[in-house]
């Protein structure tokens, strides 16, 4: 990996994870505090429930480049009253000035996932998971905010369910589907990020997803700190291990990974930022 790159817009991440905690030293707050740096400008911090969408919130509020999407993931909604969690999601998300305040600039992680074995000693329900997405959707759609959206083994589901909402818009993260569904998303004005999967020896299919999508549609991501890139694979992975990612964008566009970077993150700011 060569060094120098400067600009980077990690559009997905998780710092209130416990993992930061337990396998580094000074846990997340020593990591940005190196990693927001000329090498990393943003990073969108992403909720998955009302509490830790508030820890995305009050570290969002610690680092001038640190911005927080507030939501329920599919997987927090098996544990949550459904209810009193949404009405939560609506008193963090506010008014236009206290989202200002508070940096939130996104609805998410929210979707569907049907992996089997991922709720713990819930079992997956299906009709709920489309219940919490969908009136995210609708608020989403209702504040004109992006969202930031999770499909694992739902890839039909996720499709019909933002036709039902056509005015709601965001990115579909860390991108698994085929290149035909990449496109179709981009043709409907949604952007698509891809994560360290993209440099993953054993998926070609990734790459083909990315090959697809417009230079001025693609979002990179770490979705730290899971999916570190190759080679660090298994590692905890961090937003400075985003320029492997960058670097195999790069192979793929025939660019320089400087110029896949400032792509990437003038994308991320349009969606996020309005830029």
């Amino acid at each position: 990996m060569s060094g120098g790159y400067e600009g980077i817009f990690d559009s997905h991440a998780h710092y209130f994870d416990a993992r930061f905690d337990r396998e580094s030293e000074g846990g997340a707050d020593a990591i940005l505090h190196t990693v927001l740096s000329k090498t990393v400008k943003y990073i969108v911090n992403v909720g998955t429930n009302p509490e830790t969408s508030r820890a995305a919130v009050a570290q969002a509020a610690r680092y001038a480049g640190m911005f927080a999407a507030v939501g329920i993931h599919p997987e927090d909604a098996h544990a949550l009253n459904e209810t009193a969690a949404m009405e939560d999601l609506c008193g963090l998300l506010g008014t236009a000035e206290t989202r200002k305040r508070d940096k939130i600039v996104a609805i998410g992680e929210i979707g569907l996932d049907y992996h089997a074995g991922n709720f713990g000693p819930h079992p997956l329900d299906k009709p709920l998971e489309m219940r919490v997405f969908e009136a995210q959707l609708s608020l989403a759609e209702e504040l004109d905010l992006p969202v930031i959206v999770h499909d694992r083994d739902a890839h039909g589901d996720i499709f019909e369910t933002v036709l039902r909402h056509p005015a709601a818009r965001g990115v579909m993260h860390s991108f698994g589907g085929s290149p035909e569904l990449a496109r179709e998303y981009v043709r409907r004005g949604w952007y698509v990020s891809f994560s360290g999967t993209l440099t993953f020896l054993n998926a070609p299919r990734v790459r083909e997803a990315a090959r697809a999508v417009p230079r001025d549609r693609l979002l990179i991501e770490t979705d730290c700190p899971y999916l570190a890139p190759h080679p660090m694979r298994g590692r905890l992975n961090h937003s400075g291990l985003l320029v492997y990612t960058a670097e195999t964008l790069a192979e793929l566009w025939n660019c320089s990974p400087q110029e896949a970077i400032d792509l990437t993150r003038q994308n991320a700011e349009r969606l996020f930022f309005g830029a």
